[in-house]
């Protein structure tokens, strides 16, 4: 196997867990066990073990939860702000566990900061969709995540450039739109959810509005 297609593996389930720790071990370790991707390279095959994908297991399933609860959902993702970058970065480490020291090195540098990247841009969202006092958007977003999660560990074995390239352009999208979602949050709490040209245009019509009161 070629150091790229490493690298590329090592960072697909670093990006996963940038946005699910819990839920990535116990999809890779699960779909390794029941023979549908693997041999797991490195050392990253231990996460097939029985008892890792118990606990990480039943630990997706109290994120789930606890992430449908608005303002605990927030709390819950800025507390794995100290959790899922280095977990990430430690397991981009064991993916790539069997190569040369130095690239074993990049591949945390690099495993680590795109588990940041991810995580940064998920607690973003999770800030903004929060502000609305329901679970079910919440649950949607849950439910998006394990999608993206479950895909890309499964196809970043069988097609890791594409599988990353892909996950990359979906992490610039969801940045975008978390920045959008923020400027119109920022505006409507504001008050000025209105643009300039609908501010003016409301001014004329005041002004018309008092200059005809005024002439009868």
């Amino acid at each position: 196997m070629g150091s790229l297609t490493t690298l590329a593996q090592a960072l697909g389930i670093a990006y996963a867990s940038g946005i699910n720790l819990y839920a990535t071990v116990a999809l890779v370790g699960l779909a390794d066990r029941m023979g549908w991707i693997g041999p797991l390279p490195g050392a990253l095959g231990a996460v097939s073990n029985a008892w890792v994908i118990g606990v990480a297991g039943v630990l997706a399933v109290i994120e789930f939860l606890a992430t449908l609860v608005p303002g605990l959902a927030s709390a819950w993702e800025t507390a794995h702000s100290a959790v899922r970058p280095p977990a990430a970065a430690a397991l981009a480490v064991a993916t790539a566990w069997h190569g040369d020291p130095a690239f074993i090195f990049i591949t945390a540098l690099l495993g680590g900061g795109l588990a940041l990247s991810t995580h940064a841009t998920k607690l973003g969202l999770r800030y903004a969709i929060d502000t609305s006092p329901e679970p079910v958007t919440n649950g949607v977003v849950n439910v998006a995540e394990l999608g993206v999660v479950a895909s890309l560990s499964y196809f970043v074995w069988n097609h890791p450039y594409v599988s990353l390239a892909v996950a990359l352009a979906l992490l610039i999208l969801l940045a975008l739109t978390v920045r959008i979602i923020w400027r119109v949050l920022r505006r409507v709490l504001s008050g000025r959810w209105l643009s300039e040209r609908e501010v003016a245009s409301d001014a004329r019509a005041t002004a018309g509005r008092r200059t005809a009161g005024g002439r009868g």
